[in-house]
């Protein structure tokens, strides 16, 4: 039953024959996040997924990591025989932070030892990095420490793996807003640099529309391919490759607040919270055959409202991509947020 929805699925897409999907043969990697909703649903589902990596570890300006991981996810992990790859990150994505440990040799030094240090006493199977809003200006310095974390983290006998914003090419794009996500979030990445250093990457398309953007898809298929043929375009190997797919839902609403005023806002919200507003408001999502996603637009006390939806059915379509361009692997951000119905497809 499920080969025969996702061909249906890849078969607009690609225009030709589409092969089945296997999802058990890919590396399946989830991320998870300290609330009770993540957690539970590692629990419920460890035997899906290959690597469960928790955002539960933060990088300061001295390099010094500090967090832990909740013991049912390490006890699930174990039990399951699922990888523990947690990530490691500059806290709140501050720049100036992250910055100083790239530049100044002391805290620089003290980070790499700190990743060693980790990957032995928590008894881990790899470190994912997750280190962003780096402005460009750093980017030889955000390759050469991660070359350098390799060699410590091996040593130690991690895994050492990187998640990385997305682009679509070199041109920042024609607006302030274009300039600015590019230059303190895309292009740091040296992406086919980062490959040959490190185990694998994950290859973060999604977040296309945020909070701070325009109203728009989470993940739009379009751009999510444009992203993928980029960065095989460079060199990378598809097998160093684990395609980020979105298992979040977001909506935007009209908001006041004394400072800032009137404004659009976006939030990420979980499918079942997106289930939810629509409900209420007695909307029913559209399917976009475009972006591979449904959507709904409605009007509120004469204010619009828009919310872009990450169901099974656009799980799947996306993970269409990863078999056709023979990828290791997908990443989903993340565990709790997800349609249920995704893990009953996935099987």
């Amino acid at each position: 039953m499920q080969r025969s929805l996702i061909a249906l699925l890849l078969a607009p897409a690609f225009g030709c024959t589409p092969q089945p999907v296997s999802p058990h043969r890919l590396e399946a990697l989830w991320y998870s996040v300290s609330g009770e909703q993540s957690v539970q649903s590692f629990v419920a589902h460890a035997d899906q997924i290959s690597i469960v990596s928790p955002q539960v570890f933060s990088l300061d300006s001295n390099g010094i990591i500090t967090g832990s991981i909740d013991p049912r996810v390490v006890a699930a992990a174990h039990e399951k025989h699922v990888k523990l790859v947690p990530l490691v990150m500059n806290p709140g994505f501050n720049q100036p932070s992250i910055h100083r440990v790239l530049t100044v040799p002391d805290a620089r030094a003290r980070a790499i030892r700190s990743l060693a240090a980790l990957c032995r006493d928590q008894h881990l199977d790899g470190i994912q990095f997750d280190i962003e809003n780096v402005h460009l200006r750093d980017k030889d310095a955000f390759t050469s420490f991660t070359r350098e974390s390799v060699d410590s983290v091996h040593h130690a006998g991690c895994t050492l793996s990187a998640a990385v914003v997305p682009r679509t090419g070199e041109d920042p794009g024609p607006t302030s807003y274009h300039a600015w996500i590019y230059d303190n979030w895309r292009a740091v990445y040296d992406y086919k640099a980062l490959a040959d250093t490190l185990d694998f990457i994950s290859y973060m398309t999604y977040a296309q529309h945020t909070g701070g953007s325009p109203a728009g898809p989470v993940a739009g298929y379009p751009w999510m391919k444009a992203s993928l043929e980029y960065v095989l375009s460079l060199g990378v190997p598809p097998e160093k490759i684990s395609l980020g797919i979105p298992a979040y839902s977001d909506w935007w609403y009209p908001a006041y607040d004394s400072i800032g005023g009137s404004k659009m806002r976006g939030s990420d919200i979980s499918y079942p919270a997106a289930q939810g507003i629509l409900a209420k408001s007695g909307i029913k999502p559209v399917w976009d055959d475009v972006q591979k996603a449904p959507a709904a637009t409605w009007s509120e006390h004469d204010v619009f409202q828009y919310v872009w939806m990450e169901d099974s059915r656009a799980f799947l379509a996306k993970l269409g991509l990863v078999t056709n361009y023979h990828l290791r692997g997908y990443s989903v951000w993340v565990l709790g947020s997800e349609d249920p119905a995704t893990w009953r497809a996935l099987k």
